[in-house]
């Protein structure tokens, strides 16, 4: 259940309640696509970073190691060592981004495995039965992510069929949570609103999936390559549209001024693999900025990454040894970096939860939005 405690402006202050705890929002999630971080960080070490919430994802790990093998282990919490909320991403992006000669129809999607080309088929039922198996707190309903720009036409289609998947979705989590050996018989469902960049489609679908009342709403199909100005135009049109009292979820996002832009528009959920993915090739967040670790003026430099941050590797290493492990390509340098980025994030909604329940969130914008997504 989510509850709204205050709001400033649009951007807003909650909790929402879970059967694995309560995610305090506005939120990021670290996104742990086959049950952990990319750069050989644990469970364990995201406790260490402050995350709230990790992401999962159903595409991947129902071809490795297969949802049997985690539901035989006892779902996913007792696979991975993580205790806390876990939202798993449907597979629906992944199916139409990765996936090879994949073939739409009504019951589902059959496609071509990214990893030995053997043919699968998932629809609304074979996703939420991967994502019961797997016990994960939160689901997402599968739906289609619509590519930008798409045809009018095709998208209105599309989003049409993606609301029968929703019915179809909802149906089958209540089936499976009512099962007497379901590992989570509390799972949670998300419907997706897509829409392409189309205005009166984008209404037309959040206020038709609205209506199924479900425990939260997210905003797909953007983060795709569109300008950030037509992210936020989206946000701003569809917001008005969500109901207040339930989470709202902006899917793929982002950099850290996305994510105050976000807020301020009434987004109370994020993830994205950003900050693990830009860490890995040297690309640090801190207050004062972007630092790209590669520059040969870190070489011989004593300092932390930041010198205010409190993770351990500000803690103890210096950016001239980050560097060094960086270009040696010691595998070293990608975990160190991306607790680094991974302490960023967290901290940063962290700081955006305690700017909404004093009231300075505007002040904070006002003094980070001309910082945060410059290069140092």
């Amino acid at each position: 259940m989510y509850t709204l405690l205050k709001q400033q402006g649009r951007a807003r202050r909650g909790m929402l309640e879970t059967v694995h705890g309560t995610i305090q929002t506005p939120v990021f999630m670290n996104v742990a696509t086959a049950g952990a971080i990319k750069g050989g960080l644990s469970s364990h070490d995201l406790t260490e970073v402050k995350c709230q919430v990790e992401l999962c994802n159903t595409y991947h790990l129902h071809l490795r190691p297969g949802n049997d093998v985690v539901r035989k282990m006892g779902g996913l919490h007792k696979f991975i060592g993580w205790e806390g909320p876990i939202l798993t991403d449907s597979g629906g992006f992944q199916v139409f981004s990765l996936a090879k000669l994949r073939k739409i129809e009504e019951i589902g999607v059959t496609f071509a495995s990214h990893i030995d080309g053997r043919k699968v088929f998932m629809g609304p039922e074979e996703s939420m039965q991967i994502q019961a198996d797997l016990g994960a707190t939160i689901a997402m309903a599968f739906d289609e992510c619509i590519e930008n720009p798409a045809e009018y036409d095709y998208t209105e289609r599309s989003i049409a069929r993606t609301t029968r998947w929703l019915m179809r979705c909802k149906d089958e989590v209540a089936r499976l949570n009512a099962m007497p050996d379901a590992i989570n018989p509390k799972q949670m469902l998300f419907g997706i609103n897509q829409g392409s960049t189309y205005e009166d489609l984008r209404i037309r679908h959040m206020k038709e999936i609205a209506e199924l009342d479900l425990d939260g709403y997210a905003i797909g199909g953007l983060a795709v390559g569109e300008s950030a100005e037509e992210m936020y135009r989206i946000i701003d049109i569809v917001e008005p549209h969500m109901p207040e009292e339930k989470a709202r979820y902006l899917m793929g996002v982002g950099t850290p001024l996305n994510i105050i832009e976000a807020v301020r528009r009434g987004v109370d959920m994020f993830d994205c693999v950003m900050p693990s993915r830009n860490a890995r090739h040297g690309t640090l967040y801190t207050w004062e900025g972007v630092r790209v670790l590669g520059n040969a003026k870190y070489m011989t430099d004593s300092e932390p990454i930041d010198a205010t941050c409190g993770c351990s590797t500000c803690q103890k290493y210096s950016r001239a040894y980050l560097r060094h492990l960086l270009v040696a390509k010691e595998l070293l340098a990608y975990r160190l970096l991306v607790v680094h980025n991974m302490w960023f994030y967290n901290t940063l909604m962290k700081r955006i939860r305690d700017e909404l329940d004093a009231g300075t969130f505007d002040a904070f914008c006002t003094k980070y939005l001309p910082i945060l997504g410059e290069r140092i």
